[in-house]
């Protein structure tokens, strides 16, 4: 059974008023059964600190899902892959630290200071060497760790597929969002597809979208690669067909966690509440 879960992320602006307790009792008093931690402000303390919020967590109830991190092994660390992997790895000791099943890590943005060079498949092997060195330090410290369909470069389901199998360790799979792939103008529903044998947990992301031949709507607007305009809204509100993902996940036999990531401009936890009862409806069909 699919368990729902909650991205510190989608809080917003109430991380910092709520801190980063605070923003755990309320994921726990809104009925989650899981909580996943983005790398931010809170998060630049001794391990020991990260241990008790890790422990607090616990203490609310709350599984201790996934860790995101920022990461670039082509363009990262003044492109110095490995300092970049070794920058990841002291990371890894935070997930640990915090005590989370998987990590996630990006892994690389378009390196645009080539004038050649720069397509995915010639960046493939850098990133999976550094990926599969990052992955082997984290299977010893017992957590998975993960690629996310996300940044433009790295989003497209084959894109992604392809450089986990080259990737080629179990420690290592997909952490599939089920919007983003709209920002890389995919059908999500249909990459879904392709990725959910990779899953080890699930982003619940939702947009509404315009065609790019109109004109810019404005603020809180973005553009996808080809050029169309994407909103961030209440899962279930837009047409990323988060049901029909759930469904095709749970079709593929993932029964772990699906974490709502809010992007919207309503209030974050008026969103967050209102995505997490239109997920626990998606789950339970």
């Amino acid at each position: 059974m699919l368990k729902t879960s909650v991205s510190t992320y989608s809080f917003g602006r109430y991380v910092e008023s709520l801190g980063i307790y605070g923003v755990i009792d309320k994921a726990a008093e809104m009925g989650f059964e899981g909580i996943e931690f983005v790398e931010s402000g809170w998060s630049n303390v001794e391990l020991d600190e990260l241990k008790k919020i890790g422990e607090y967590a616990a203490e609310k109830g709350l599984v201790r899902a996934s860790f995101c991190v920022g990461a670039d092994f082509i363009n990262g660390s003044g492109g110095d892959t490995a300092a970049e992997v070794a920058r990841v790895k002291a990371l890894v000791d935070k997930a640990a630290a915090l005590g989370v099943a998987n990590m996630r890590h990006d892994v690389a943005s378009q390196p645009r200071t080539r004038k050649y060079s720069i397509g995915y498949d010639d960046c493939l092997p850098t990133m999976a060497d550094a990926i599969r060195e990052v992955t082997k330090y984290a299977e010893q410290k017992g957590v998975g760790t993960m690629t996310e369909n996300h940044g433009y470069f790295s989003q497209d389901a084959n894109r992604v597929e392809k450089l986990i199998n080259t990737v080629a360790h179990p420690n290592f799979g997909a952490l599939v969002d089920l919007g983003n792939f709209m920002c890389a103008d995919e059908d999500p529903w249909k990459s879904v597809a392709i990725m959910a044998p990779y899953a080890k947990h699930v982003h619940a992301k939702d947009f509404f979208k315009k065609s790019g031949m109109e004109v810019n709507p404005g603020p809180g607007w973005f553009q996808t690669r080809a050029g169309d305009y994407l909103r961030g809204t209440i899962v279930g509100h837009g047409e990323a067909h988060i049901c029909q993902s759930i469904q095709t996940l749970k079709k593929n036999g993932y029964d772990g966690f699906v974490s709502i990531e809010f992007e919207g401009c309503e209030d974050n936890l008026l969103g967050i509440s209102w995505g997490l009862e239109n997920l626990k409806k998606f789950i339970a069909m």
